[in-house]
């Protein structure tokens, strides 16, 4: 009973994530309250699966059945979710992700269940977090190299996997198939972890350079709004360049100095012979350049065909080194004779004979 009841616990919150998955707005709140009762499912799951002991430090993979690996997934899934919050706080929402990935790691490092290449990767996570990376050199060939080869092991495993899906006949009667898709599944997830890893250390880095944000309280919002209203002071700085203290229209004193300098804002305005001139004008657009021009920048673009005309008729003179073009054309011109020899002109034409 308490096995059913995680079982429907963790697909009711698989067929959420899915859902949240298939949606493409993510700004609205309807996603965001989908999201937040799809992290809880599967906290439920996780809780669920702690009070009943399903994993523990006293077994090994093979002590796990079939049925009982999908589990493992439970914090993965969750890491996955809680990337999608949107939140002020994105350095705690990257946090809680890193945690629920920590979890993940370490219960498959518990079974055994992390290949060789990923056992590196996660002994260089615990070893430097803040800086970890899925390739460690710094040479761009050696990191190109390294990016095509997880791109074709991701690329490898998911085609395994969807073969495996694509067959559930073969998968109700035999265990063996049913662990294989389960540890392929846990697989690809545990690729696509290293790489959340490596981009959550990145994106922490990038916003430890940011300024932290100043905290929104009755001054800052008093100020905002002195701001929006130009009620500040003119000794005063501000970092707007439409200040309506210089911008007001009871700013009405002289525009220029009489040395010339300007003294504020003003606009400069065409005169009515420059508007006179621009109504009466042709309707249709002008040329802009001669023909003789035009066709310089067409041969430019590569638009104009070169050649053609009597030059064209012309054949190039034989080379006389080359005997492999010489031959080829004493067999075609020796060929033609023959077939003169062998029909004579006007032998086809039998319509008119007697």
């Amino acid at each position: 009973m308490a096995d059913q009841s995680i079982k429907s616990l963790f697909s009711s919150a698989e067929r959420q994530r899915k859902d949240i998955e298939a949606s493409w707005d993510s700004n609205t709140a309807t996603y965001q309250q989908n999201l937040a009762a799809a992290i809880t499912a599967y906290e439920d799951c996780l809780k669920l699966a702690d009070r009943l002991s399903l994993f523990s430090t006293n077994e090994t993979l093979e002590d796990l059945t079939s049925g009982d690996l999908q589990y493992l997934l439970i914090n993965y899934r969750l890491a996955e979710l809680i990337l999608r919050i949107s939140s002020p706080d994105r350095k705690g929402v990257i946090q809680r992700a890193r945690d629920a990935y920590e979890r993940y790691l370490t219960l498959l490092d518990h079974y055994e269940i992390l290949s060789g290449p990923d056992k590196k990767l996660y002994h260089a996570y615990t070893e430097s977090p803040t800086s970890f990376s899925t390739i460690s050199t710094k040479d761009p060939n050696a990191r190109r190299n390294a990016k095509i080869a997880n791109f074709k092991q991701e690329k490898e495993l998911k085609k395994k996997l969807e073969y495996l899906e694509q067959n559930p006949a073969a998968l109700q009667n035999d265990d063996d198939a049913v662990r294989e898709l389960q540890l392929t599944n846990i697989a690809l997830c545990t690729h696509n972890a290293f790489q959340q890893l490596e981009s959550m250390a990145l994106e922490l880095e990038i916003l430890a350079m940011a300024p932290p944000t100043p905290p929104a309280g009755p001054e800052s919002l008093e100020r905002d709004y002195r701001e929006r209203m130009g009620l500040r002071g003119k000794d005063e700085y501000s970092d707007r360049l439409d200040r309506r203290d210089m911008l007001s229209a009871a700013n009405t004193g002289p525009i220029l100095s009489t040395g010339g300098k300007p003294l504020r804002p003003f606009t400069l305005l065409d005169s009515r012979q420059s508007i006179k001139a621009g109504v009466f004008k042709p309707g249709h657009n002008l040329p802009t350049m001669t023909i003789d021009e035009y066709l310089e920048e067409e041969r430019a673009r590569g638009g104009i065909i070169e050649g053609g005309g009597e030059a064209s008729g012309l054949s190039p003179e034989p080379d006389e080194d080359n005997y492999e073009k010489g031959d080829q054309e004493t067999i075609k011109a020796r060929e033609w004779d023959e077939y003169v020899e062998a029909n004579p002109k006007g032998s086809g034409n039998t319509l008119n004979r007697g």
